[in-house]
């Protein structure tokens, strides 16, 4: 349990195992270090495992100023430089998979392991814009001085659940990073990639990891049946045998 400063913040993470190739755990939004770290504990017998909360999570300082993708992307191997990590292992979950799909498309990464991965930005309805303009133009109305107390309560009924959970530097960064579609860059990367789903994910559907294993130049996709967004966790056990099946030469 340890803190590094990267760019005058800091940065905590668990480090576990003493030899082996180097694996990172991503985390997802709104989670920390707690979520991995059964695959942390699991994989410490044969790897160097480093189990990273991002910068507004967990134990880590929150970031001065809305951060993208790629600013978390920069953090992650600004970590690795820290750190001599090269060509790492990326174990991520929904979010921690939009910071792990940019890095392996800008940096080498031996192998990665994504379930429930965020990245692909859905295909909107008119439906979805008629809500979307009449929220700001209600924003908008109601930052007039004498209607300024009905603005919370707006805020609090629009967005979905990690948005509202949210606030401030967090939030900012929320909505630039799911306002980034990554689906253009999967063809690009080449790393090998196994994809887990859960059958039922309401967060991010299936059909965007049967996207991701047609895209992408090295992917397979595993589904964890009757399960949803948190398939991984759910089904620990099943997941960590899934991980010593597919590393299993590493």
């Amino acid at each position: 349990m340890s803190f590094i400063n990267i760019d005058d913040l800091n940065v905590y993470y668990e480090k576990s195992g003493t030899k082996g190739r180097k694996v990172l755990l991503l985390h997802g939004w709104g989670q920390n270090t707690s979520m991995m770290a059964y695959i942390g504990e699991h994989l410490k017998k044969k790897f160097i495992v480093y189990n990273i909360d991002f910068p507004g999570f967990g134990q880590s300082d929150e970031p001065k100023k809305p951060w993208g993708v790629n600013e978390y992307k920069e953090l992650i191997r600004n970590f690795c430089i820290k750190k001599k990590i090269d060509n790492p292992i990326i174990i991520g979950h929904s979010f921690g998979c939009r910071v792990a799909l940019k890095y392996a498309h800008d940096y080498d990464v031996y192998k990665m392991v994504l379930t429930g991965a965020a990245g692909i930005r859905p295909k909107r309805g008119v439906d979805y814009y008629i809500k979307v303009y009449s929220y700001k133009l209600m924003k908008k109305i109601l930052s007039l001085k004498f209607l300024n107390k009905y603005k919370d309560k707006l805020e609090k009924n629009a967005g979905s659940s990690d948005y509202q959970n949210t606030s401030g530097i967090m939030r900012a960064s929320f909505v630039k990073i799911v306002n980034e579609d990554l689906r253009p860059i999967l063809k690009d990367i080449d790393t090998p990639t196994l994809l887990v789903w859960g059958e039922n994910d309401d967060a991010v559907p299936l059909s965007d990891g049967r996207i991701m294993e047609k895209e992408m130049k090295d992917a397979c996709l595993v589904i964890f049946e009757n399960d949803d967004h948190y398939a991984y966790f759910h089904q620990a056990d099943r997941f960590n045998r899934v991980l010593d099946a597919y590393l299993k030469e590493d």
